[in-house]
């Protein structure tokens, strides 16, 4: 929902801008621009901005917010905290045309229906956002973006004139199902954000909440009216219809695919222990390792960040940070009763995550279904062969 800082070059210089702003003829249009989605998982979700189009005075730009600046100081830690601040973006038309055409996006224009007065105040109002003091802000995926930016303008430039109805195509969905409409479930993206996303964003998002997507700026202004009664929208068009593109077999690189064959190995592993009554030691190491650092981040973007979404994950259900701490145990040849009772406990946070799963607390990522099966397997094992273990040397099994 971004554009890149490596196109910032296309940016107008803010003197050119002063020198533009001035009245606005009379055959002067504003409309919103919507471009579909891409490839890569920062602009899937697809991309708004304001078109300014003036042929008296000669101008053709776009305003659009969601840009940030990778040279920021301390980008990636700030970018992690949830503390990176965005800013507004100003292109001239034509380039940021060929930027989307040449990415292969769909490209829609609705022009707004507004008065001589209407189109210079927002205009005025952008130009006023986009000065060096006033062009960053503090970004938030779900509720501050590129397209609730669009909503919020208008809102505040036409106060109490402006009714975003209702869609009559409209049906009810979760921020993540609304997420999902644009990620493959079955794929990388859609495996991080359902993995470091937590429960606050299994709510039913509201109408209005809908707009953090530009897909649905776009329907929602499409049956914006004014006090009037008139539409919002005065006419919309397709500027650019994306060409369809082949896709690759893209399961055998899933997750699904990839962690069900460690799934599967972890099986059959946990069968030949079985069948040898011996602790392959290695892979027990490993789960723990693993499952202890994805705890810990999960942990940190919970508690760490000022991100909202990563609130409430109980990912924490599997991925348990308390397991880098006790992986020494492992190492052990009798391992002590109270280990054997925190690997039921892992067991017991398993099932529970079952439950959430299937009473709809929290939605996970499907990747982790054949990971899950794994690890039950291999706990029921581990409380078996422990058991075993401290019966031969004399401790009461628990």
């Amino acid at each position: 929902m971004r554009i890149y800082l490596v196109f910032l070059c296309l940016i107008l210089n803010p003197l050119n801008l002063q020198s533009q702003q001035r009245m606005l003829s009379d055959q002067a249009e504003i409309s919103v621009l919507t471009v579909g989605p891409g490839k890569n998982l920062n602009d899937v979700f697809g991309h708004n901005g304001f078109r300014i189009k003036d042929k008296v005075r000669g101008i053709d730009v776009v305003f659009n917010y969601g840009v940030y600046d990778f040279e920021a100081p301390n980008f990636y830690l700030k970018f992690a905290q949830g503390k990176l601040n965005y800013m507004i973006g100003l292109n001239y038309y034509e380039d940021f045309y060929n930027l989307y055409t040449y990415q292969n996006r769909t490209i829609s224009e609705q022009v707004l229906n507004l008065s001589q007065d209407e189109k210079q105040r927002i205009f005025n109002f952008l130009s006023e956002n986009y000065k060096p003091e006033n062009r960053f802000y503090l970004y938030d995926f779900f509720y501050d973006n590129c397209a609730t930016k669009m909503r919020d303008v208008l809102e505040t430039v036409l106060p109490q004139d402006l009714n975003f109805k209702t869609p009559d195509s409209f049906e009810g969905r979760t921020f993540r199902q609304l997420i999902h409409e644009h990620v493959n479930r079955n794929g990388w993206g859609s495996f991080g954000i359902d993995l470091a996303l937590g429960s606050v964003i299994d709510k039913e998002a509201t109408p209005r909440e809908f707009m953090f997507l530009p897909k649905y700026i776009h329907s929602f202004l499409d049956v914006a009216e004014r006090s009037d009664r008139d539409k919002l929208v005065k006419s919309s068009r397709i500027i650019y219809k994306a060409r369809p593109e082949k896709k690759g077999m893209g399961f055998l690189y899933s997750p699904l695919f990839i962690l069900g064959i460690i799934a599967l190995i972890i099986l059959y592993i946990t069968f030949q222990d079985h069948k040898k009554s011996k602790q392959s030691k290695w892979l027990d190491l490993t789960m723990f390792l693993v499952t202890g650092i994805a705890g810990l981040i999960i942990l940190l973007l919970w508690f760490a960040t000022d991100h909202s979404a990563t609130a409430h994950n109980y990912n924490l259900l599997w991925a348990i940070p308390l397991n880098l701490i006790l992986w020494p145990s492992l190492l052990k040849k009798s391992p002590k009763l109270w280990f054997r009772r925190y690997i039921k406990f892992l067991l017991i946070m398993l099932i529970l995550l079952i439950l959430h799963w299937v009473s709809g607390v929290q939605v996970y990522a499907i990747g982790l279904i054949p990971i899950m099966i794994a690890m039950v397997a291999r706990y029921i094992y581990l409380i078996q062969y422990y058991g075993k273990l401290n019966t031969k040397i004399g401790q009461k099994p628990s």
